[in-house]
């Protein structure tokens, strides 16, 4: 009776300590290789051409980790262990955070619209709607007096219809300077008066502190459809960029390649720095890839390049790993390679 007693509770023991290992959220969040997608079945042009090869979207695998999940972190290659704060702020449940990062997906989205049309010399019309804050930086000037979501209509007497028309009135100023942003908040409309100063961790760059976002309406013939799901954050831009352009055009852009990549697009074009370039490379030679693209953030430091070149290194891949710092970059590498024998 004792023995079994004894059985029961070790039992019962077991499936605890499985449950807290498998089960029990720490607060640490895990990056991990994830997958490279073929883009054909996420984005589709209405009529749009078929090719012999394939663009691919390549995703890292993030979420928050177990116990178990954390040992193996620590000792698997190319697994990265945050602090949760690090990664979803104070305050910011997941379901906000998940609900960010598709934000940015829809807006890399629609750069990539913006940048393959525009380079296809395809029809595309784009009305601008406002420019809106996002975010403020606490410590900047702007962090008491604006709120998110205001709409920001003039500086001084400037008209503001985008983001960059903001930038660059501040561009020729100096810190300590004031500027009257006008602005809507609640249906009303007002005016604030902010002083610029230098960015805390960019002291060459001057600012009132704020995130912006341009609100934009851009219509487009053919269509451009896509099915992303579930996956999120700005990180795709460029591929998506490339797979809309390579279905706007009747030359197969890829010529029957496998092609990856990664990097932010802005709507001027410009690939910006993404996280996690090291995973990624790590999925794309996983999956097969031939070619990867990785931001040159202007030939700097420590680029993604160079993360990305360094992991394929490790890794011994035979897959080219190309620098770009803009998509006509990417797109004259394609134009001017040979065929996949």
């Amino acid at each position: 009776m004792k023995s079994n007693r004894r059985y029961i509770i070790t039992a019962i023991m077991v499936v605890l300590i499985a449950a807290f290992l498998t089960g029990f959220r720490l607060p640490y969040y895990i990056y991990q290789p994830g997958s490279a997608d073929a883009l054909n079945p996420v984005v589709s042009v209405e009529g749009g051409y078929d090719s012999e090869g394939d663009m691919h979207l390549v995703t890292v695998r993030g979420g928050q980790a177990t116990p178990i999940q954390y040992l193996l972190a620590m000792v698997r290659p190319f697994h990265q262990i945050y602090p949760l704060e690090e990664i979803r702020p104070e305050g910011i449940s997941e379901s906000e955070y998940f609900h960010a990062q598709l934000q940015m997906m829809e807006s890399s989205q629609e750069a990539a619209k913006v940048v393959a049309y525009e380079a296809a010399d395809k029809q595309i019309e784009i009305t601008y709607k406002g420019v809106y804050v996002m975010g403020l930086l606490e410590g900047m000037p702007a962090n008491d007096k604006l709120e998110p979501g205001d709409r920001i209509i003039k500086v001084d007497d400037t008209k503001v219809e985008k983001s960059q028309d903001l930038i660059e009135y501040v561009e020729g100023k100096e810190a300590g300077d004031k500027v009257q942003l006008t602005l809507q908040r609640g249906g009303k409309e007002m005016t604030k008066e902010v002083a610029l100063a230098q960015f805390p961790e960019q002291p060459e760059k001057l600012g009132v502190g704020i995130s912006l976002v341009t609100d934009r309406d851009v219509e487009v013939d053919p269509e451009t459809n896509f099915s992303s799901g579930e996956i999120g954050g700005p990180s795709a831009g460029l591929m998506f960029s490339l797979e809309i352009y390579d279905q706007l055009t009747e030359e197969d852009l890829t010529k029957g390649y496998q092609v990856a990549g990664t990097g932010s697009i802005s709507y001027e074009g410009e690939i910006g720095r993404i996280g996690g370039i090291d995973k990624k490379v790590v999925a794309a030679h996983e999956d097969g890839c031939d070619i990867f693209f990785a931001p040159n953030e202007g030939g700097k430091d420590n680029s993604n390049y160079e993360e990305a070149k360094a992991a394929a290194e490790k890794i011994e891949t035979s897959m080219k790993i190309v620098p770009v710092d803009n998509f006509e970059d990417a797109l004259n590498y394609l134009e001017e390679l040979d065929g996949k024998a």
